[in-house]
């Protein structure tokens, strides 16, 4: 599907502009240790915009994608449950979205776990 390497593409987008800013713009405005929290979320960030777009290249390359487009929607919101919390967080210095942050991570386990069974059910 092409929706997955646009919100990819555009995801990655985000991410470089969201590192860009927090190297840049929250260096001086959050302590060193709310900046590592950001950076984090811009890490997992960009990864995941790199698994959407690949996850879009396989929705074509694969016979049957109803598994690996669920993978890419479990991944999307991984992403916005994970970084999105880590942004929120950083910038409005509410500690208890923290507790939002371990979701979107389960939320990635699922989606390169149903990525995983996908690519193993093709194989088979």
């Amino acid at each position: 599907m092409k929706i997955f390497v646009l919100l990819g593409s555009l995801s990655a987008f985000l991410g470089v502009a969201l590192g860009a800013f927090g190297a840049h713009g929250l260096k001086s405005r959050v302590t060193p240790e709310m900046l590592t929290v950001w950076q984090t979320g811009v890490l997992y960030h960009l990864v995941h915009a790199l698994g959407l777009v690949l996850i879009g290249i396989l929705c074509h390359l694969l016979p049957d994608t109803s598994l690996v487009r669920c993978a890419g929607w479990t991944l999307l919101g991984g992403s916005i449950l994970f970084s999105g919390s880590l942004y929120v967080m950083v910038l409005s210095d509410i500690r208890a979205l923290g507790m939002i942050t371990p979701l979107g991570g389960v939320a990635f386990l699922v989606g390169w776990l149903l990525l995983a069974i996908a690519v193993w059910q093709q194989a088979a």
